[in-house]
């Protein structure tokens, strides 16, 4: 298989983690039970699956009002978008196989 194949698969499934953890914490708040600590979701957002974090936040509307949150998640989709659309107009070719 190609390595972008790889790269997409893996981007697809640590976004799904993220937007599921994400709506599990909420759940997990309304019910006053045991939460996902926020450093565990941050470092999924900064693994790659910022966002499907940033999604799941809106759409479960979790954690909006945290300041680190609301400006945070957005920044690391923006800085890794950035660092995608450079790597790839980038002149260097990267050839990992």
């Amino acid at each position: 298989m190609n390595v972008i194949i790889w790269i997409a698969i893996y981007l697809v499934i640590v976004n799904v983690i993220g937007f599921i953890m994400m709506g599990a914490d909420k759940a997990r708040a309304r019910k006053r039970a045991w939460r996902i600590p926020e450093a565990h979701l941050f470092l999924v957002a900064l693994i790659g699956g910022s966002i499907g974090t940033c999604l799941g936040m809106y759409l479960f509307r979790h954690k909006t009002r945290h300041w680190y949150f609301a400006y945070g998640m957005p920044v690391i989709v923006i800085l890794q978008v950035i660092i995608v659309v450079v790597l790839y107009l980038s002149p260097v070719q990267f050839k990992l196989f």
